[in-house]
């Protein structure tokens, strides 16, 4: 049976073609039924990113990928956004790298994870494009749903991207060295062993962004109230056009899950949306950002010539960006990424959104280990 392919988006949305010969690629597997690009679709080692798959009898641990249970949550914070100082923020937002010195072990039981080997990144955000994000609420579009979610206008809200660290990493190679690129059977003691370690990667995922977030507090003198925290990278049983299948996200948000936000880079607005509709020709999925537009070796080479790496600290919305890594502030420089307004306008045309309201970065925190002063 060979699978169907669908991509969600406008004829005038820019798509790469390699990801596009990815996404084709991947759904000739044995086992595929669907296979689905979303606006945010762009190539990654060997299969796409910004994609879900269904697939029938077996599942594919690579195309989860090595960051198992990366995603996003958004919190609310007690802090009103005028008494907000962006410098001031940049000033404490400090130590966030180092291992956490509170109980580890205690922490993960209070949100049903369970203790691993990596627990001294616990608390810690990763390299890559992952951030811990201080924002605004910029346009309400649905203000009883925005109150209905428990987010305060006036107040500031801080949205959190991180994943499993090296947990999900060693999951991957552990399966690679066993297996490779091969798929696992439904039902057999390997298929059950990694996806007991995938679940444990996803809860350990979700304990870690939710310290993220509270050591991010502790620094700027916020409490926070967790508002959504939905996974980007996962394998999951799932009901598809009546057959049971496996569905695999890589680079892709639930539709199924309540509201999410679906970030720009950090030099554009991030968007609220609540799913509409019932998931069904998008695989329950939606895009889960803006994209790569280029990759992060063509980010350096290109933007090196023309910018400094201090001009990165500050973006055109005014909001400031800690990055003390130079090659990183490139890579994951605003100009390396899709148009986020065109994303989301794919995925409103599509009717698997609404909006509920916009938000803007205000300081975006990456990692601080050095003065960049010699920059």
């Amino acid at each position: 049976m060979s699978a169907e392919v669908k991509i969600i988006a406008s004829p005038g949305t820019w798509m790469e073609g390699e990801a596009v010969r990815q996404l084709e690629q991947t759904a000739e597997l044995p086992g595929m039924r669907v296979a689905v690009g979303m606006p945010d679709l762009h190539p990654g080692r060997g299969n796409p990113v910004g994609a879900a798959f269904a697939s029938v009898g077996v599942l594919y641990p690579h195309l989860v990928g090595s960051d198992i249970g990366c995603g996003m949550a958004f919190f609310a914070l007690d802090l009103p956004r005028h008494k907000a100082k962006r410098d001031r923020i940049v000033q404490r937002l400090v130590g966030i790298e180092g291992p956490w010195d509170g109980d580890t072990r205690a922490w993960l039981e209070a949100h049903g994870a369970e203790p691993t080997e990596f627990d001294t990144s616990l608390g810690t955000i990763g390299g890559g494009n992952h951030f811990a994000e201080i924002q605004t609420v910029d346009e309400t579009v649905d203000a009883g749903a925005l109150a209905g979610l428990g987010v305060d206008a006036t107040r500031l809200v801080l949205l959190v991207h991180s994943g499993s660290r090296g947990k999900g990493e060693s999951i991957l190679r552990a399966h690679a060295a066993a297996h490779g690129a091969r798929s696992l059977a439904d039902g057999t003691d390997e298929a059950r062993a990694y996806l007991a370690a995938h679940d444990a990667a996803v809860a350990w995922g979700r304990a870690n962004r939710a310290l993220i977030a509270h050591r991010v507090c502790e620094r700027i003198g916020a409490t926070s109230t967790r508002v959504l925290d939905v996974c980007h990278n996962s394998v999951t049983p799932a009901d598809v056009r009546g057959e049971r299948c496996w569905l695999h996200r890589k680079g892709a948000a639930p539709h199924d899950a309540g509201a999410v936000v679906i970030p720009g880079s950090r030099g554009a607005k991030s968007y609220l949306v609540l799913p509409t509709g019932d998931g069904v020709e998008c695989l329950h999925s939606i895009a889960h950002g803006a994209g790569r537009k280029w990759t992060r070796s063509d980010a350096r080479a290109r933007l090196k010539e023309r910018v400094r790496a201090r001009e990165l600290l500050r973006t055109p919305l005014g909001s400031a960006v800690i990055c003390d890594d130079k090659e990183l502030l490139f890579e994951e420089a605003p100009q390396a990424y899709k148009n986020i307004e065109t994303v989301v306008d794919d995925l409103v045309r599509a009717a698997l959104v609404r909006l509920v309201a916009t938000l803007v970065p205000l300081v975006t925190y990456k990692v601080r280990h050095r003065d960049t002063d010699e920059w």
